[in-house]
Protein backbone atom coordinates (compact mmCIF):
# COMPACT_ATOMS: atom_id res chain seq x y z
CA UNK A 1 0.00 0.00 0.00
CA UNK A 2 1.54 3.37 -1.00
CA UNK A 3 1.90 5.95 1.75
CA UNK A 4 1.79 9.75 1.97
CA UNK A 5 2.49 12.55 4.42
CA UNK A 6 -0.51 13.89 6.35
CA UNK A 7 -1.10 16.16 9.35
CA UNK A 8 -3.11 13.96 11.71
CA UNK A 9 -4.89 15.02 14.89
CA UNK A 10 -4.06 12.13 17.21
CA UNK A 11 -4.85 13.40 20.72
CA UNK A 12 -7.89 15.27 22.13
CA UNK A 13 -5.78 18.09 23.56
CA UNK A 14 -4.19 21.38 22.48
CA UNK A 15 -1.75 20.66 19.68
CA UNK A 16 -2.01 16.90 19.58
CA UNK A 17 -1.22 16.67 15.85
CA UNK A 18 1.65 15.03 14.00
CA UNK A 19 2.99 14.82 10.46
CA UNK A 20 2.65 11.10 9.81
CA UNK A 21 3.10 8.55 7.05
CA UNK A 22 -0.35 7.16 6.34
CA UNK A 23 -1.88 5.07 3.57
CA UNK A 24 -2.92 6.84 0.38
CA UNK A 25 -6.74 6.67 0.32
CA UNK A 26 -8.47 4.05 -1.78
CA UNK A 27 -11.31 5.62 -3.72
CA UNK A 28 -14.81 4.31 -4.27
CA UNK A 29 -16.74 4.10 -7.52
CA UNK A 30 -18.14 7.64 -7.21
CA UNK A 31 -14.96 9.26 -5.87
CA UNK A 32 -11.78 10.84 -7.17
CA UNK A 33 -8.24 10.88 -5.79
CA UNK A 34 -6.80 14.38 -5.62
CA UNK A 35 -3.12 15.24 -5.48
CA UNK A 36 -3.10 18.21 -3.15
CA UNK A 37 -1.27 21.20 -4.58
CA UNK A 38 -2.31 23.70 -1.90
CA UNK A 39 -4.36 23.62 1.30
CA UNK A 40 -5.12 26.51 3.62
CA UNK A 41 -5.69 26.84 7.36
CA UNK A 42 -9.18 27.85 8.48
CA UNK A 43 -10.56 29.01 11.82
CA UNK A 44 -12.30 25.65 12.13
CA UNK A 45 -8.92 23.94 11.83
CA UNK A 46 -7.66 26.15 14.65
CA UNK A 47 -10.58 25.06 16.85
CA UNK A 48 -9.78 21.41 16.17
CA UNK A 49 -6.02 21.90 16.60
CA UNK A 50 -6.59 23.62 19.95
CA UNK A 51 -9.31 21.05 20.77
CA UNK A 52 -11.70 23.56 22.28
CA UNK A 53 -15.13 22.58 23.68
CA UNK A 54 -16.71 22.88 20.22
CA UNK A 55 -14.22 20.38 18.74
CA UNK A 56 -14.73 17.98 21.65
CA UNK A 57 -18.52 18.09 21.18
CA UNK A 58 -18.56 18.15 17.38
CA UNK A 59 -15.87 15.55 16.66
CA UNK A 60 -15.09 13.79 19.93
CA UNK A 61 -12.04 11.84 21.00
CA UNK A 62 -13.48 8.60 19.69
CA UNK A 63 -13.07 9.67 16.07
CA UNK A 64 -9.36 10.36 16.36
CA UNK A 65 -6.92 9.95 14.70
CA UNK A 66 -8.17 12.10 11.82
CA UNK A 67 -6.45 14.16 9.13
CA UNK A 68 -6.98 17.89 9.52
CA UNK A 69 -7.99 20.47 6.93
CA UNK A 70 -10.78 21.19 4.45
CA UNK A 71 -9.63 23.95 2.07
CA UNK A 72 -7.91 22.58 -1.01
CA UNK A 73 -6.88 22.83 -4.63
CA UNK A 74 -5.18 20.13 -6.65
CA UNK A 75 -5.01 17.76 -9.59
CA UNK A 76 -7.18 14.68 -10.09
CA UNK A 77 -4.94 11.62 -10.48
CA UNK A 78 -7.52 8.80 -10.32
CA UNK A 79 -11.27 8.48 -10.85
CA UNK A 80 -13.81 5.86 -9.84
CA UNK A 81 -15.77 3.78 -12.34
CA UNK A 82 -19.00 5.78 -11.80
CA UNK A 83 -17.38 9.20 -12.19
CA UNK A 84 -18.72 10.96 -15.30
CA UNK A 85 -17.97 14.68 -15.15
CA UNK A 86 -14.48 14.78 -13.67
CA UNK A 87 -11.44 13.36 -15.46
CA UNK A 88 -7.80 12.72 -14.70
CA UNK A 89 -5.77 15.89 -14.89
CA UNK A 90 -8.63 18.21 -13.93
CA UNK A 91 -7.64 21.10 -11.66
CA UNK A 92 -10.25 21.20 -8.93
CA UNK A 93 -11.26 22.45 -5.51
CA UNK A 94 -13.81 20.88 -3.22
CA UNK A 95 -17.05 22.07 -1.71
CA UNK A 96 -16.47 21.08 1.91
CA UNK A 97 -20.14 20.41 2.69
CA UNK A 98 -20.54 16.89 1.34
CA UNK A 99 -24.26 16.90 0.77
CA UNK A 100 -26.59 13.90 0.79
CA UNK A 101 -28.59 14.01 -2.49
CA UNK A 102 -31.61 12.52 -0.71
CA UNK A 103 -31.92 15.30 1.88
CA UNK A 104 -34.97 17.53 1.60
CA UNK A 105 -32.62 20.51 1.48
CA UNK A 106 -30.70 18.99 -1.43
CA UNK A 107 -33.92 18.33 -3.31
CA UNK A 108 -34.91 21.98 -2.77
CA UNK A 109 -31.58 23.35 -3.98
CA UNK A 110 -30.18 24.05 -0.48
CA UNK A 111 -27.41 21.47 -0.60
CA UNK A 112 -25.08 23.47 1.67
CA UNK A 113 -27.31 22.96 4.73
CA UNK A 114 -28.50 19.38 4.30
CA UNK A 115 -29.51 17.50 7.42
CA UNK A 116 -27.27 14.51 6.71
CA UNK A 117 -24.29 16.22 5.11
CA UNK A 118 -20.70 15.55 6.16
CA UNK A 119 -18.01 18.21 6.44
CA UNK A 120 -14.55 17.55 5.07
CA UNK A 121 -11.93 17.53 7.82
CA UNK A 122 -14.62 17.42 10.50
CA UNK A 123 -16.70 14.30 9.84
CA UNK A 124 -14.05 12.54 7.73
CA UNK A 125 -10.35 12.77 6.93
CA UNK A 126 -9.33 16.14 5.59
CA UNK A 127 -6.89 17.64 3.13
CA UNK A 128 -3.70 18.44 5.09
CA UNK A 129 -2.07 15.64 3.13
CA UNK A 130 -0.44 14.80 -0.16
CA UNK A 131 -3.62 13.11 -1.40
CA UNK A 132 -7.30 13.12 -0.49
CA UNK A 133 -10.35 11.23 -1.76
CA UNK A 134 -13.42 13.27 -2.65
CA UNK A 135 -16.91 12.39 -3.86
CA UNK A 136 -17.42 13.57 -7.44
CA UNK A 137 -20.52 15.54 -6.42
CA UNK A 138 -18.48 18.11 -4.46
CA UNK A 139 -15.70 18.63 -7.02
CA UNK A 140 -15.51 22.02 -8.70
CA UNK A 141 -13.33 22.52 -11.78
CA UNK A 142 -11.14 25.61 -11.44
CA UNK A 143 -10.02 27.94 -14.19
CA UNK A 144 -6.32 27.21 -14.64
CA UNK A 145 -5.44 30.89 -14.51
CA UNK A 146 -6.32 30.87 -10.78
CA UNK A 147 -3.14 29.88 -8.88
CA UNK A 148 -3.37 27.16 -6.21
CA UNK A 149 -2.83 29.59 -3.34
CA UNK A 150 -6.03 31.37 -4.42
CA UNK A 151 -7.96 28.31 -5.59
CA UNK A 152 -7.43 26.67 -2.20
CA UNK A 153 -9.08 29.53 -0.28
CA UNK A 154 -12.30 29.57 -2.27
CA UNK A 155 -14.13 27.84 0.59
CA UNK A 156 -13.83 30.86 2.96
CA UNK A 157 -13.93 33.26 0.02
CA UNK A 158 -17.26 31.65 -0.90
CA UNK A 159 -18.54 32.38 2.59
CA UNK A 160 -17.68 36.02 1.96
CA UNK A 161 -19.36 36.02 -1.45
CA UNK A 162 -22.57 34.51 -0.07
CA UNK A 163 -22.54 36.83 2.95
CA UNK A 164 -22.22 39.92 0.75
CA UNK A 165 -24.63 38.91 -2.01
CA UNK A 166 -27.26 37.19 0.13
CA UNK A 167 -30.06 35.45 -1.72
CA UNK A 168 -30.81 38.11 -4.30
CA UNK A 169 -27.38 39.65 -5.08
CA UNK A 170 -29.03 43.08 -4.83
CA UNK A 171 -26.05 45.06 -3.54
CA UNK A 172 -24.95 47.52 -6.24
CA UNK A 173 -25.10 51.13 -5.08
CA UNK A 174 -25.92 50.19 -1.48
CA UNK A 175 -24.12 50.82 1.82
CA UNK A 176 -22.65 48.05 3.97
CA UNK A 177 -21.03 47.67 7.36
CA UNK A 178 -18.84 44.60 7.97
CA UNK A 179 -18.47 43.80 11.67
CA UNK A 180 -15.26 41.81 11.97
CA UNK A 181 -11.78 41.74 10.47
CA UNK A 182 -11.02 38.02 10.17
CA UNK A 183 -10.11 36.45 6.80
CA UNK A 184 -13.72 35.89 5.69
CA UNK A 185 -14.60 39.49 6.59
CA UNK A 186 -11.57 40.66 4.60
CA UNK A 187 -12.66 38.56 1.62
CA UNK A 188 -16.16 40.01 1.99
CA UNK A 189 -14.69 43.51 1.84
CA UNK A 190 -13.08 42.76 -1.52
CA UNK A 191 -16.26 41.11 -2.82
CA UNK A 192 -18.31 44.13 -1.76
CA UNK A 193 -15.98 46.40 -3.70
CA UNK A 194 -15.99 44.13 -6.77
CA UNK A 195 -19.80 43.84 -6.85
CA UNK A 196 -20.57 47.54 -6.64
CA UNK A 197 -21.34 48.24 -2.99
CA UNK A 198 -21.19 52.03 -2.84
CA UNK A 199 -19.95 52.52 0.72
CA UNK A 200 -18.06 49.90 2.75
CA UNK A 201 -17.42 50.40 6.48
CA UNK A 202 -15.33 47.80 8.33
CA UNK A 203 -15.39 47.47 12.12
CA UNK A 204 -12.50 45.60 13.75
CA UNK A 205 -9.62 45.68 16.22
CA UNK A 206 -6.49 44.14 14.63
CA UNK A 207 -4.14 46.74 13.18
CA UNK A 208 -2.66 44.06 10.92
CA UNK A 209 -6.01 42.97 9.50
CA UNK A 210 -7.54 46.44 9.31
CA UNK A 211 -4.67 47.49 7.08
CA UNK A 212 -5.60 44.58 4.80
CA UNK A 213 -9.24 45.75 4.88
CA UNK A 214 -8.10 49.12 3.52
CA UNK A 215 -6.26 47.41 0.69
CA UNK A 216 -9.29 45.24 -0.03
CA UNK A 217 -11.42 48.30 -0.64
CA UNK A 218 -12.92 49.51 2.63
CA UNK A 219 -13.98 53.15 2.43
CA UNK A 220 -13.91 53.63 6.19
CA UNK A 221 -12.28 51.75 9.07
CA UNK A 222 -13.69 51.88 12.61
CA UNK A 223 -11.26 50.56 15.24
CA UNK A 224 -13.07 49.32 18.34
CA UNK A 225 -9.95 50.04 20.42
CA UNK A 226 -10.33 53.73 19.69
CA UNK A 227 -14.09 54.29 19.48
CA UNK A 228 -17.23 53.44 21.42
CA UNK A 229 -20.30 51.80 19.89
CA UNK A 230 -22.17 55.11 20.17
CA UNK A 231 -19.37 56.92 18.33
CA UNK A 232 -19.28 54.27 15.61
CA UNK A 233 -23.04 54.37 15.18
CA UNK A 234 -23.03 58.15 14.91
CA UNK A 235 -20.37 57.86 12.20
CA UNK A 236 -22.47 55.31 10.31
CA UNK A 237 -25.50 57.58 10.49
CA UNK A 238 -23.44 60.50 9.17
CA UNK A 239 -22.29 58.38 6.24
CA UNK A 240 -25.79 57.15 5.37
CA UNK A 241 -27.94 60.25 5.57
CA UNK A 242 -29.12 59.36 9.05
CA UNK A 243 -30.67 56.04 8.01
CA UNK A 244 -28.11 53.36 8.80
CA UNK A 245 -26.65 50.88 6.33
CA UNK A 246 -28.63 48.92 3.78
CA UNK A 247 -26.70 45.72 4.58
CA UNK A 248 -24.95 44.69 7.79
CA UNK A 249 -22.62 41.68 7.96
CA UNK A 250 -22.01 40.09 11.36
CA UNK A 251 -18.79 38.10 10.87
CA UNK A 252 -17.63 37.50 14.46
CA UNK A 253 -20.28 35.96 16.70
CA UNK A 254 -20.90 36.96 20.30
CA UNK A 255 -23.26 39.36 22.03
CA UNK A 256 -21.27 42.57 21.47
CA UNK A 257 -20.64 42.30 17.70
CA UNK A 258 -24.17 41.00 17.10
CA UNK A 259 -25.58 44.04 18.90
CA UNK A 260 -23.34 46.27 16.79
CA UNK A 261 -24.45 44.70 13.51
CA UNK A 262 -28.13 45.21 14.38
CA UNK A 263 -27.50 48.75 15.64
CA UNK A 264 -26.06 49.99 12.35
CA UNK A 265 -28.80 48.45 10.16
CA UNK A 266 -31.44 50.76 8.71
CA UNK A 267 -35.15 49.98 8.78
CA UNK A 268 -35.96 47.43 6.09
CA UNK A 269 -32.31 46.49 5.70
CA UNK A 270 -30.68 43.08 5.49
CA UNK A 271 -28.50 41.53 8.19
CA UNK A 272 -26.22 38.63 7.31
CA UNK A 273 -25.48 36.38 10.31
CA UNK A 274 -22.24 34.50 9.68
CA UNK A 275 -20.24 34.63 12.91
CA UNK A 276 -20.61 31.64 15.24
CA UNK A 277 -21.12 32.62 18.87
CA UNK A 278 -19.36 30.63 21.59
CA UNK A 279 -22.68 30.47 23.42
CA UNK A 280 -25.75 29.50 21.40
CA UNK A 281 -28.08 31.71 23.46
CA UNK A 282 -27.29 35.35 22.63
CA UNK A 283 -29.68 38.14 23.70
CA UNK A 284 -30.95 40.42 20.94
CA UNK A 285 -33.51 43.21 20.78
CA UNK A 286 -36.16 41.15 19.05
CA UNK A 287 -38.81 43.89 18.92
CA UNK A 288 -36.85 46.96 17.84
CA UNK A 289 -33.95 45.11 16.24
CA UNK A 290 -35.99 42.83 13.97
CA UNK A 291 -39.77 43.14 14.10
CA UNK A 292 -40.32 46.89 14.13
CA UNK A 293 -37.22 47.45 12.03
CA UNK A 294 -38.55 45.10 9.36
CA UNK A 295 -35.11 43.52 9.15
CA UNK A 296 -34.31 40.66 6.81
CA UNK A 297 -31.98 38.26 8.66
CA UNK A 298 -30.04 35.74 6.56
CA UNK A 299 -28.13 32.91 8.21
CA UNK A 300 -25.04 31.98 6.19
CA UNK A 301 -23.66 28.45 6.64
CA UNK A 302 -21.24 27.73 3.83
CA UNK A 303 -21.71 28.52 0.17
CA UNK A 304 -24.58 28.06 -2.28
CA UNK A 305 -23.68 24.91 -4.19
CA UNK A 306 -22.62 25.68 -6.87
CA UNK A 307 -23.94 29.17 -7.55
CA UNK A 308 -21.36 30.77 -5.27
CA UNK A 309 -18.52 28.76 -6.82
CA UNK A 310 -19.57 29.88 -10.30
CA UNK A 311 -19.45 33.52 -9.23
CA UNK A 312 -16.07 33.08 -7.52
CA UNK A 313 -14.54 31.52 -10.59
CA UNK A 314 -15.82 34.39 -12.70
CA UNK A 315 -14.48 37.10 -10.38
CA UNK A 316 -11.07 35.47 -9.87
CA UNK A 317 -10.47 34.38 -13.45
CA UNK A 318 -11.80 37.66 -14.80
CA UNK A 319 -9.45 39.63 -12.50
CA UNK A 320 -12.40 41.50 -11.01
CA UNK A 321 -11.34 40.45 -7.51
CA UNK A 322 -7.79 40.50 -6.13
CA UNK A 323 -7.50 38.49 -2.90
CA UNK A 324 -3.71 38.61 -2.69
CA UNK A 325 -3.64 41.00 0.32
CA UNK A 326 -5.51 38.41 2.41
CA UNK A 327 -3.17 35.51 1.54
CA UNK A 328 -0.33 36.75 3.72
CA UNK A 329 1.84 33.62 4.01
CA UNK A 330 2.68 30.42 2.15
CA UNK A 331 4.73 27.61 3.68
CA UNK A 332 5.53 23.89 3.64
CA UNK A 333 2.87 21.48 4.87
CA UNK A 334 5.38 20.21 7.41
CA UNK A 335 5.51 23.71 8.94
CA UNK A 336 1.85 23.50 9.99
CA UNK A 337 2.71 24.12 13.67
CA UNK A 338 4.28 27.46 12.79
CA UNK A 339 1.15 28.32 10.80
CA UNK A 340 -1.15 27.62 13.72
CA UNK A 341 1.10 29.62 16.05
CA UNK A 342 0.97 32.62 13.72
CA UNK A 343 -2.81 32.48 13.40
CA UNK A 344 -3.34 32.40 17.17
CA UNK A 345 -0.71 35.00 18.07
CA UNK A 346 -1.65 38.36 19.60
CA UNK A 347 -1.22 40.80 18.07
CA UNK A 348 -2.11 39.10 14.81
CA UNK A 349 0.70 38.14 12.48
CA UNK A 350 -1.18 36.59 9.58
CA UNK A 351 -4.56 36.54 7.82
CA UNK A 352 -4.66 33.52 5.51
CA UNK A 353 -1.90 30.89 5.46
CA UNK A 354 -1.60 28.37 2.61
CA UNK A 355 0.34 25.11 3.01
CA UNK A 356 2.06 23.23 0.17
CA UNK A 357 2.91 19.51 0.34
CA UNK A 358 5.31 19.86 -2.60
CA UNK A 359 8.34 22.15 -2.38
CA UNK A 360 8.31 23.01 -6.08
CA UNK A 361 4.68 24.17 -5.81
CA UNK A 362 5.63 26.32 -2.81
CA UNK A 363 8.57 27.84 -4.68
CA UNK A 364 6.30 28.78 -7.60
CA UNK A 365 3.77 30.34 -5.21
CA UNK A 366 6.46 32.42 -3.53
CA UNK A 367 7.64 33.65 -6.92
CA UNK A 368 4.08 34.68 -7.83
CA UNK A 369 3.69 36.50 -4.53
CA UNK A 370 7.00 38.31 -4.95
CA UNK A 371 6.05 39.32 -8.48
CA UNK A 372 2.71 40.63 -7.21
CA UNK A 373 4.39 42.70 -4.50
CA UNK A 374 6.78 44.22 -7.03
CA UNK A 375 3.95 45.37 -9.31
CA UNK A 376 2.98 49.05 -9.09
CA UNK A 377 -0.29 49.71 -7.26
CA UNK A 378 -3.38 50.21 -9.40
CA UNK A 379 -4.71 53.76 -9.66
Amino acid sequence: MPTMKAVVKIKPEPGGAELQDVDVPTIGADEVLLRVQATSICGTDVHIYEWNPWADRRIGAGRLPQTLGHEVAGEVVEIGSYVKNIKKGDYISSETHIFNPGDLQSLLGQRHIGKNMEILGVDRDGVFAEYVMLPERVCWINDRCIPPEFASVQEPLGNGVYAVLGEDADVAGKSMVIVGDGPTALFATGVARATGVAKIIVVGFSDFNLDIARRMGADHILDIKETSLDERHQFVLEQTGGYGVDISLEMVGGEVPIKEAFTHLRKGGRLTAFGVASEAQVPIDYNDGIVFKGAQVYGINGRKVFDTWYRMRGMLAGKRLDISPVVTHVMELEDYEKGFEMLTAEPRQAAKIVLFPDHSELKAARERMDEKRDMPAAD
